[in-house]
């Protein structure tokens, strides 16, 4: 019997569709097949999206409501975006209260990924592929498992149990798609350090497994920047940042290129052929 790879999904900011991943599903799975020549590419490959915006829905949909309720504004489309994307990265930052967004936005993640280990086994490979605000929530949960342990709060650890595949031990791939990382580096002194990709664990595992950060952006995406030139650290965890063009004729020039990274052919095949050299990696 093959070893599966577990796959956790996590979608940008704002409130997509609770099927959001499921074309992107669909499309890694087509590309799977054909390249590694399976019939059923779900026997190999286990997804779980996190649909982690759900915690802030209720909300961001009042505030909405009552920033339009006495105003006549322009680009209503471009301000919808804007305050979703910018409620959701406040709401979403660590605090010191005991019952913080932070945790619970980390909390419904380790219930993912306890989902995914009774799936595919405790010690299977973890791929994680991330859009927009979605990548600091992944990086931020597996920094605080890699180095600040102090930082994982009460829901997060009640919803976590001891196999490697939650401890992040078996990261293995990781996928950030119109990652505003950069931005976020702004925080730390000299931009910060970045999250061990693979996990510093892997060999225990997995001795062949070479693993992957590929971060991917859109030169019209004015929320996404290539992430190695941040410092050293950056240089060397990060595999490769790839310039893609994301969307269609009309959307693929502008900022709204930003919300079509997960259907973009060029991010898919790259995605696929991770996976299929990972699956061959650790069952060859």
């Amino acid at each position: 019997m093959s070893q599966k790879l577990a796959i956790v999904i996590l979608h940008g900011a704002g409130t997509p569709e609770e099927n959001f991943a499921e074309e992107m599903i669909g499309k890694i799975h087509k590309g799977f097949a054909k390249k590694l020549k399976v019939e059923n590419p779900g026997q190999e490959l286990v997804f779980q999206p996190v649909y982690w915006s759900s915690i802030f829905e209720t909300e961001q949909n009042r505030l909405w409501e009552r920033l339009q309720k006495d105003a006549d504004l322009d680009y209503v489309r471009l301000r919808r975006f804007a305050v979703e994307f910018l409620a959701d990265a406040v709401a979403y930052q660590p605090t010191s209260v005991a019952d913080s967004n932070y945790d619970k936005v980390h909390a419904l993640l380790a219930q993912s990924l306890n989902k995914l280990q009774e799936k595919t086994g405790p010690n299977a490979p973890l791929c994680v592929i991330s859009h927009s605000l979605g990548s600091i929530v992944a990086s931020n949960y597996f920094y605080d498992l890699q180095f600040k342990h102090e930082n994982i709060g009460t829901h997060t650890r009640r919803n976590t149990s001891n196999t490697a595949l939650e401890q992040g031990k078996t990261l293995a791939l990781f996928y950030t798609m119109g990652s505003p990382m950069a931005l976020w580096s702004l925080r730390f002194i000299d931009f910060g350090f970045p999250i061990n990709v693979p996990s510093q664990f892997i060999k225990k595992y997995y001795s062949k497994l070479q693993g992957e950060w590929l971060n991917f952006y859109d030169k019209d995406d004015i929320l996404a920047y290539p992430l190695k030139g941040l410092n050293d650290h950056y240089q060397t965890s990060v595999t490769k940042d790839i310039q893609v063009n994301a969307g269609g004729l009309l959307t693929s020039w502008t900022p709204f290129s930003h919300s079509k990274y997960d259907t973009d052919n060029d991010v898919i095949t790259s995605i696929v052929d991770g996976l299929v050299r990972t699956w061959k990696e650790v069952n060859f």
